[in-house]
């Protein structure tokens, strides 16, 4: 079992807030210490707008506590009140993520307003100190690395995906580890989704290299795609390929077809860490679809109602070829040209246009 960044600083930022605890000289760690937990983000953009947000919300949830203890006293009523509240106002601003932290806040405060509302004042104190714990921690601590973390994932997919393809026309893989072996798969691209979300946030905070950034985007979304066609097109052997009546007598093209996409996708990824030699492309050649497109042409004509599922297959097959060659040719026009992105990022659209040089 490894043990990730994230869980070290939790318990860094734990260890801090306890500490601060002690030299404020607060009654108990224990709030610092929650709202330290509750803290912890994945980016240091979320982390920062967490902190703006937990600071508008707890700021509005202990003025809401104190307002509530002067109209309805201390009773469990109006603490389960005021929290329903606090929670109504949290998703009207659209600050879901504070809801925790803020509940703590006024749980606290209503709780300690018996007691003077000195002691409440220090108890929002204790929240306070307990967020900049967690803050201090994520930013100095292993600071979040999104575009690494989005490379070894793009990779760990690709190495996945790729032994499912080998194996897929050919069905030399045991059922139920052929079936394991695509759930991780799926896994793996959904974690990608979220580090690209990551990445893409680490754009506003990283003004210096913005163009370079916007870059790295435009190449990252390409590749995501890349992988998404190469998983469906997993989805479409399964469904339709061994549902057609003599896809043996297909299985040697397709399967080398799949090979040479397999490759060609590798030296790509190869390319992206900068590992191939300028100039050199394994794309393969367009003779072999053109062939592939023929036959299947005839095929079809014998008895088109039997034998269309082959075409979903070659379909399935082209498009993942598209997308690598429009992924290769992104990554060759950036390496390229170095000024790329700055249209995109005067823009400001995180959803820019390639390239004319790119578009097809």
């Amino acid at each position: 079992m490894t043990i990730g960044a994230r869980v070290l600083k939790t318990g860094m930022a734990v260890a801090l807030a306890i500490y601060i605890s002690g030299l404020f000289g607060f009654a108990s760690p224990l709030i610092t210490t929650v709202a330290a937990i509750l803290t912890i983000q994945p980016s240091i953009y979320r982390s920062w707008q967490q902190v703006l947000d937990q600071l508008q919300t707890n700021l509005l949830g202990a003025v809401m506590a104190l307002a509530a203890m002067k109209l309805f006293g201390q009773t469990p009523i109006a603490v389960g009140l005021v929290c329903i509240l606090v929670i109504l106002v949290s998703i009207r601003l659209k600050m879901e993520t504070t809801i925790g932290v803020t509940l703590v806040t006024v749980v606290a405060i209503m709780e300690a307003h018996g007691q003077g509302i000195t002691l409440a004042l220090e108890r929002f104190l204790m929240v306070l100190a307990g967020m900049g714990a967690a803050f201090v921690v994520n930013v100095l601590v292993f600071p979040p690395r999104p575009r690494r973390q989005f490379t070894e994932q793009g990779n760990h997919a690709f190495s996945q995906m790729s032994l499912l393809l080998r194996t897929a026309i050919s069905n030399e893989m045991k059922e139920q580890v052929y079936r394991k072996e695509k759930e991780k798969l799926h896994k793996t691209l959904r974690k990608l989704e979220d580090s690209y979300n990551l990445f893409e946030e680490e754009r506003k905070v990283l003004a210096r290299a913005k163009r370079s950034h916007a870059r790295q985007l435009l190449v990252s979304k390409q590749m995501i795609r890349a992988l998404q066609k190469g998983s469906d097109l997993l989805e479409v052997v399964e469904e339709h390929y061994f549902s057609s009546p003599k896809a043996g007598d297909w299985a040697v093209r397709f399967d080398r077809q799949i090979e040479d996409l397999t490759k060609y996708h590798e030296s790509i990824v190869l390319k992206l860490e900068n590992k191939m030699k300028p100039n050199i492309s394994m794309e393969p050649g367009e003779e072999r679809e053109a062939r592939l497109v023929a036959d299947l042409t005839d095929y079809i004509r014998e008895d088109p109602d039997e034998h269309k599922r082959l075409i979903f297959v070659a379909s399935a097959l082209f498009e993942y070829a598209y997308h690598l060659r429009r992924l290769e040719k992104l990554v060759d026009h950036t390496q390229r040209t170095p000024g790329l992105g700055e249209a995109e990022e005067r823009r400001g659209d995180d959803q820019a246009e390639e390239p004319a040089a790119i578009r097809e």
